[in-house]
Parts: structure tokens; sequence; C-alpha cells
């Protein structure tokens, strides 16, 4: 992988799912079909791709093998992030474990540190909380307690919020599953007049604590396009998630793209 930071690549055309109110009434409508059956918890996004399984081993495989993170950060003390945690599905599935582990793998145990999902969304924090309650991982279950809270990254401080205690200098691990893709497809521009996606990488910068690392999954950028928008300054490139490709019109590519990056101090 090409070192440096890459020319921007050009912008996505703005979509409904670039919007607050799209989540808002999507969160909204999965309320309102979990009240009247408490199994339905929603979308799980890029479930057709494996996406969760996959990120789990890769997580597994770099944090409690490869000791990328130190060897002080064990399955039992790592800390998450999860920005637009959505229905908050993928900080269960760290709590539980992968139950049948990938392609026939030994099951993988649960993850036990911090875990903390935020989204601008308060539909999308209220349907979580309500799904973590459910799953008695709600507020009172003490170290297996899966936190959520109301966050909007792009405009709010984190100080106190996301950057407080002992996460106060960032996180161990910072995962954005669609994030950036929604933010890419936001109209909204900054006061200098550019696309706020323009922004993200600084906002979420400063949330990963020095060593730790930035795990992006998206459906609209792909490998090159993520490194070209994330890598440089205190980012570099680590690691690419390998999903099944296919093949059209004579060029190979994958549904998803997952991208590590690792946050290092200024030298």
């Amino acid at each position: 992988m090409a070192t440096g930071a890459p020319e921007k690549p050009n912008h996505l055309q703005p979509s409904q799912l670039g919007t607050k109110e799209y989540w808002d009434n999507l969160y909204t409508t999965e309320i309102t079909n979990h009240s009247l059956d408490s199994s339905d918890e929603g979308t799980i996004w890029f479930d057709d791709s494996a996406a969760e399984d996959k990120i789990l081993a890769f997580l597994e495989e770099k944090i409690v093998g490869e000791k990328i993170l130190g060897e002080g950060v064990t399955r039992e003390n790592c800390s998450f992030l999860d920005l637009g945690t959505g229905n908050g599905h993928f900080l269960f599935r760290l709590r539980e474990g992968d139950d049948d582990g990938e392609d026939g793998d030994e099951e993988q145990a649960s993850w036990g540190g911090r875990v903390l999902g935020v989204d601008y969304s308060e539909k999308s924090i209220e349907f979580a909380m309500r799904i973590a309650g459910d799953n008695g991982v709600g507020p009172g279950a003490g170290e297996r307690e899966v936190e959520f809270r109301w966050w909007d990254l792009m405009s709010q401080d984190p100080m106190g919020v996301v950057l407080e205690g002992r996460n106060k200098k960032g996180w161990d691990v910072v995962l954005d599953k669609g994030t950036f893709d929604a933010i890419s497809l936001s109209e909204e521009k900054n006061e200098s007049g550019r696309r706020i996606c323009e922004g993200y990488k600084e906002r979420v910068v400063p949330l990963v604590r020095e060593g730790g690392i930035l795990l992006v999954t998206s459906c609209n950028w792909t490998e090159e396009e993520l490194v070209a928008w994330f890598q440089g300054g205190q980012l570099e490139y680590m690691d690419t998630i390998k999903y099944k490709s296919f093949s059209f019109g004579g060029r190979k590519g994958q549904t998803i793209s997952s991208v590590c990056f690792r946050k290092h101090g200024f030298r």
C-alpha cells in the first residue's frame, strides 16, 4: 500500500441517507417494530457480506494474536468506541463473542473492556438502549454494560462525552461502520463552504489514543479511496479486511471495504 496522503477522491452525490431526518425516521420505525416483537432488533448493516464476522475475526487476530495494541491490551480490557452505532448490534456481538466462529473456526470469546456507542440520532440511542436492557447489558450490568450516548460527532465537543475518565486520551479501537458513508452523502457544508465529510478525519483522529486503531467499513468507498481520505498526519495505513470479490466489466471488486489505520504521534 502506498504511503503519504493521496489526493482526495471526488465527492459523492448528496442523498437523503445523509440527513439526520432519514435516520430518525428509520429508528422510529424500528422502535415500533421492536415494541411489537422484541426479537426484531432492526437492520444488521453489511450483513450480506458477513462484515461483523470478518471484523471480529480481524480483531481477534490483530489484537489478541499479534498484540498490535501492545502486551497490556487484551480481550479483557480493550476499549471500543462505535461511531454511528445505530442499533448497537456490533457492540452486543463483542459482548457475546462469536458463537459459530468464522468458516467453521473455533468459537471466539467475548470482549470485556469498556464499549461505547454514539450516534447523532436520539432515536438510534433510544433503540440501542432498549435492546441493551432486553439483553441484560444495559445500565446496572456493571462491567458487562454496553454504554450508549447521544452525540453529534461533527458538531459537538468530545470532551466529557467520549473523551473522559479512563478514555480521556482516546480509545484503543474506534469503529466506523457506514458512518463516513452517511456523512459523505450529506450536502451540509462547513464554514469554508466545503462538504462536511472533508472535516471527518480531523474530528475522528483525537478519539483514537496514540497507538490505537481506526477501522472504517464502507459500501460507498473503495479501499484505495478510504486510504486517500484517511492516511496522512497521525494516521497510517495498517491492513485491509478481505471480502468475497466479484467481477464486472473485466474489473474485480468487493461490495464493501474495511480498512484499518493506526494512530501514531507526530514525528
